[in-house]
């Protein structure tokens, strides 16, 4: 499958996503979203990756956000149709049965915090910015925003941050819980993100699909994610990773899931 405005490869069991835009700051155009999500659903459906990597071509920017010039002179349909589909895109990302990681270097404004947050966990260099700018222009955030920065730092914060439009250091990002983890320089991001998709990796990965839906399902209003709990926990015990876990565990030797 060929792409213009991404890169994507598969490395030791990991797809890497890469916006590449540098020249644009990696803003998230309508093409670029929809190569975004060809390329999470080809490594969804690939048996060999076990992990999935979005980051953003060159040290400025994961995504400044989405491409203004695009949707300047859309009707009220047009945009309700352009967040309907960024929704879509996201909703697949965050219910992915493969874990995804957004490795953030540079700019995460608009859209791309927002495809930062719909990721499982995010790590971002020193130099990296979150915010959600769009009262600038007069709108608000299209493709989740509003939801999941509640979600992960709390109603007040989040006020602040989508009332203001304030941008945000990488540092503060991972004390309020928007960033997991935080490097000092652009080198050591894929290989801490590297590190944790790795780490993952070695567990059962039905036991790893479950943890990303029954975590999703408390966020859900149509699901009881604790009678979801309960029959995906029985459910397992018919798995062979299942009785490959338990009888490492009590061989005392690592496990070797499939």
């Amino acid at each position: 499958m060929s792409y213009q405005n991404i890169l994507y490869g598969v490395s030791e069991g990991l797809a890497i996503i890469t916006i590449n835009r540098p020249e644009k700051l990696n803003a998230l155009n309508i093409q670029t979203l929809s190569e975004i999500d060809k390329a999470v659903r080809a490594a969804q459906k690939d048996r060999d990756v076990s992990g999935i990597i979005l980051t953003g071509s060159g040290e400025k920017a994961f995504a400044a956000g989405a491409d203004i010039s695009e949707f300047a002179g859309f009707t009220h349909d047009q945009g309700q149709d352009l967040s309907a589909r960024g929704h879509a895109i996201f909703n697949n990302i965050e219910n992915s049965n493969k874990p995804v990681i957004a490795a953030v270097n540079g700019f995460a404004l608009g859209g791309g915090c927002e495809l930062a947050m719909a990721c499982h966990l995010r790590v971002a260099s020193a130099n990296a910015r979150f915010g959600q700018p769009e009262v600038n222009l007069g709108l608000i955030p299209g493709y989740a925003g509003t939801q999941r920065l509640v979600q992960l730092v709390g109603k007040g914060k989040a006020l602040e941050l989508l009332l203001t439009a304030d941008a945000i250091k990488a540092d503060e990002a991972h004390r309020l819980g928007l960033v997991n983890h935080m490097v000092e320089t652009v080198a050591e991001l894929l290989p801490k993100t590297t590190e944790i998709l790795q780490k993952i990796a070695a567990k059962g990965p039905n036991a790893v699909a479950q943890v990303i839906t029954l975590v999703n399902d408390f966020f859900d209003k149509e699901e009881n994610g604790f009678d979801n709990e309960i029959e995906a926990f029985g459910s397992l015990f018919q798995t062979p990773e299942f009785k490959e876990g338990t009888s490492a565990f009590l061989e005392k030797r690592p496990a070797k899931f499939r």
